[in-house]
């Protein structure tokens, strides 16, 4: 049978059932629109989550001292060799910064904490959260600045505030407990109280005469492109030998764990709720066969080949399936569009803070996704399609006669 001439009996066959037929495309347009609204969400829940690991200090990769992670301080530094950044000419890089990290108690007039004591050069520090806070007061002048900046979480459970003293302990290179005073510059507010309450910043070259160690702890590079991690990793890998190079997958394995869940998480509500509607469909085409016995009895009489049955029967499952998936792939655009430029979740900022997601949570349609649901969509009307295929072959012109 001609293709053109399949078509046109599909598809006046579809509209011989306006109500039945509208209601089931009516159901799939809805799975398709809740499916891929909730795909925006985990996508952009996805999204924050790695940039928040990203800004924090971690990068795309930083390199570290082999035994750091399992016993932090200025004892696991390093001092990178200079040039060292000429190894990344074929890397699209967004900027790189040298930091000194090491533990301390911080200490007030009434409070103690223990924290984190970074020392850093400002001007390098556009590729992490650093760049972009608000601060209360001053903000850190170079890497020879001898004031700190602390977060306001952390000046609130210190009780103290904007130039007030400081007093900050940590272990120097030679195992000694260092003490000294600073004077706190500015407090910085960052979109988790976590941090605030964990880093304190101070020039790099205040921390290394502090320690007395020209080392670093840690070397974190921020890539133009997520894609370009393995290239980096070779490239950095061959300069810094005996240090390891880390993305930051390996550096934080349960975000790295959790966006690899919100990547798979469409496909599992895709099966999940189309799945259900297969058998919908199924059903209707089914109803559909029986209802067109003798018609069915008399194509085959008149010379039609179970084959043509079997495409006729296939070609109308998949006009159903793709009005549906056209529809609810529109439904999801119009419905994402007044939130493309976020939703303010400030209400709930302690539970987002924890989540790792920002208080404007933005979330994120992708072409990829609604291509693949499309392609999905398909598939699952041209196999739903198969079982009433079957039946409508086994109509014969005698069963037709006598019905």
């Amino acid at each position: 049978m001609p293709l053109k001439l399949l078509l046109q009996l599909s598809w006046r066959n579809l509209w011989r059932h306006r109500r039945r037929n509208g209601i089931m495309v009516l159901a799939i347009a809805l799975a398709v629109t809740g499916v891929m609204l909730m795909n925006t969400l985990m996508r952009g829940m996805a999204a924050e989550m790695r940039e928040a690991v990203i800004d924090n200090l971690t990068g795309h990769i930083k390199v570290i001292h082999p035994g750091y992670m399992a016993d932090p301080g200025i004892g696991r530094g390093f001092e990178p060799e200079q040039g060292w950044e000429r190894a990344l000419a074929d890397v699209p890089v967004a900027g790189w910064a040298q930091r000194v990290r090491v533990p301390a108690v911080i200490m007030s007039e009434r409070e103690t904490r223990g924290v984190q004591l970074v020392g850093v050069d400002p001007a390098q520090e556009t590729i992490s959260f650093l760049g972009s806070l608000s601060v209360d007061g001053e903000a850190l002048s170079g890497a020879e600045d001898r004031r700190i900046v602390v977060g306001a979480t952390l000046a609130e459970q210190l009780e103290t505030s904007v130039g007030r003293r400081l007093v900050i302990m940590t272990q120097g290179a030679d195992g000694l407990n260092r003490e000294a005073g600073y004077r706190i510059a500015g407090t910085y507010d960052a979109d988790s109280n976590a941090l605030e309450k964990v880093f304190v910043f101070t020039g790099a070259q205040t921390v290394a005469r502090l320690l007395e160690s020209p080392a670093v702890t840690e070397v974190s590079l921020r890539l133009e492109s997520g894609d370009d991690i393995p290239l980096a990793l070779a490239e950095l890998g061959a300069v810094f030998e005996d240090l390891d190079v880390k993305a930051w997958q390996d550096l934080e394995p349960q975000v790295a764990s959790m966006v690899l869940v919100a990547d798979f998480g469409l496909y599992i509500m895709y099966f999940v709720i189309m799945g259900a509607l297969v058998f919908g469909l199924v059903n209707a085409l089914v109803t559909a066969v029986m209802e067109r016995v003798r018609e069915l009895g008399m194509l085959r009489a008149l010379g039609m080949r179970p084959r043509s049955v079997v495409a006729q029967v296939v070609v109308e499952s998949t006009l159903v399936m793709t009005a549906g998936v056209v529809v609810g792939l529109a439904l999801a655009v119009v419905c994402y569009l007044p939130f493309s430029g976020g939703i303010d979740l400030s209400a709930f900022s302690e539970t987002m803070q924890m989540m790792g997601v920002r208080n404007i949570f933005t979330p994120r349609l992708e072409v990829a996704d609604m291509v693949i649901v499309f392609v999905l969509s398909l598939v699952l009307g041209v196999l739903a399609s198969l079982y009433p295929a079957r039946r409508a072959v086994k109509v014969t012109p005698l069963d037709a006669m006598r019905r």
